[in-house]
């Protein structure tokens, strides 16, 4: 029971979660929320579209047949070039580590959410909390991957390129804490799943799932 009571400790601390009764919500939230996110990415466009139009129509930039020529570049002549994504931030290293971290952080919570759970080894209540634990982490990644895009899209955000490389720099942080309490928790959980699996003498548990014979 001790080192059940650490993990959840642990997790307290990281997450700020509550009790495992809230988890079965946080999970039906973060179902709707992974539903929603397409639509919500074509609302912002859409947005963007008509906030791009006004100001164009706003300032007086140009008419059909200057737009036909190409004789105006709303990047230069309204924001000065801070809308712009210079080739230092498109090709920032830490890019595509974020999105290294962030898929692997996907990848590694549905496989061991899988094990935990075919292990038998963890009740109802603690499987539970175990789903909101990942539902937080990958709920602040999606955050993430939201802000980096943002970072990213000409003509999203007035920055120049030493705030986007800050703001990076910021994401990329947050994504590898992340990533490394994903593993010690999933570990930690793995060590508890097998002392279980081993008290109960549970030898078929362990070769099909650890291996262990």
């Amino acid at each position: 029971m001790k080192p059940i009571i650490i993990w959840i400790g642990m997790l307290t601390t990281f997450l700020g979660i509550s009790a495992p009764g809230n988890a079965s919500a946080q999970v039906q939230e973060m179902q709707q929320l992974l539903l929603d996110i397409e639509k919500l990415t074509q609302m912002k466009s859409i947005l963007s579209d008509m906030k791009t139009g006004y100001q164009i129509y706003e300032q007086g930039y140009g008419s059909i047949s200057s737009l036909s020529k190409g004789n105006f570049n709303l990047h230069q002549t309204y924001l000065n070039g801070l809308l712009a994504i210079s080739p230092a931030v498109k090709n920032y290293a830490r890019i595509a580590d974020i999105l290294t971290m962030q898929a692997s952080l996907i990848s590694e919570y549905k496989r061991k959410l899988a094990l935990f759970r075919q292990s038998g080894s963890f009740s109802v209540s603690e499987l539970s909390y175990i789903s909101d634990v990942y539902t937080r982490l990958v709920s602040q990644t999606l955050n993430d991957a939201g802000e980096l895009a943002d970072v990213l899209m000409a003509g999203k955000l007035r920055m120049s390129d030493a705030e986007r490389i800050k703001a990076i720099d910021r994401i990329y942080t947050g994504s590898s804490e992340r990533l490394q309490f994903l593993r010690s928790f999933n570990n930690q959980g793995v060590a508890i799943s097998l002392q279980r699996v081993k008290e109960a003498g549970d030898t078929q548990t362990l070769n099909r799932l650890y291996g262990i014979k």
